[in-house]
Formats: structure tokens, sequence, C-alpha cells
């Protein structure tokens, strides 16, 4: 049984590979490694992806990953369950410490600095593309619990 899962899910790594594999050699740009991951469902922050780059690149050919390097060791992080999204509840949690008066909602200029001064900071075209989804057109806020089920439909 274990075979057939790990070969599922080799398939599926070289399914999420080969869609950017532009020239069908079994190579991609280094470039294209967190677009893969995250094809993958994986949710890795800036300094997995360059682990995983870090790793995978060919020694021949700088700014590329082949494929026999980014199967196993991508693999490995799969079925070690590296880089998995945050469960809704944990989201749920954290959402709840940034809203101390519990209203329900983060207001768009709290959560955008948030967003885009700590931790992983977001870029503006990352927040441009979350605003529409993220804040209620009628109040202007963030009522965080609906935005967290809008983000369950996307996972």
């Amino acid at each position: 049984m274990d075979m057939d899962l790990n070969n599922d899910l080799e398939k599926r790594i070289s399914d999420a590979f080969c869609v950017f594999d532009h020239h069908g050699e079994k190579f991609i740009d280094v470039r294209e490694v967190g677009t893969v991951l995250r094809l993958l469902g994986c949710v890795p922050t800036e300094e997995e992806v360059n682990e995983v780059i870090s790793a995978t690149e060919s020694e021949e050919t700088s700014g590329e990953v082949h494929l026999t390097k980014f199967l196993p060791h991508v693999s490995q992080l799969l079925m070690e369950r590296k880089m998995e999204p945050a469960p809704p509840e944990k989201i749920l949690q954290a959402f709840k410490i940034l809203d101390p008066e519990n209203k329900g909602y983060l207001t768009k200029e709290s959560f955008g600095k948030l967003m885009m001064e700590e931790g992983e900071p977001f870029t503006q075209e990352e927040m441009d593309e979350m605003w529409p989804v993220a804040i209620d057109p009628i109040s202007g806020h963030i009522p965080y619990e609906f935005y967290l089920n809008q983000l369950m439909v996307y996972l």
C-alpha cells in the first residue's frame, strides 16, 4: 500500500513540475520552485523555497532544477508533512488574538499594516489580490470568520 501512495505522490509532483518544464527536458527555472510547491498544496515560506532550491539546484546548470533531484527531495518533504497550510482553527485563533475587543472583524488599516510589516511580509501586489476576498464591501472591515471560510474554499 505504501508503494502505491508513493507512486501517486511522485506522479503528482512530476505532473506539477512538468507544468513549468517548457522544453520537456525535465528542468525548470529555480524561480518556478515556489510556484510548483504551491501547486502541490504547500504553503512554503521564502526561506523554505530557498532551502528546496539549494537542495535541488543543478550543479551543471546554475539557475535550474532537474526533476531527478526535485522529486525525491520534495517527496520526502511531503511525506513528512512539511509546508502544510495551518489548520483553520489555528488561523481563527490568530485572528482572535488580533481582535482583543472581540468585535469579530479587523480594520483594513490594522490588518494591512500587520500583513506588510510582520513575519513574512506580503507585497502590495499580494495585498491587492487579497483585499477583494477579505474586505466586506459594506463595512470596509475584514470579518475574519467569513474571510477564513473564503480561504478554506481555496485550500
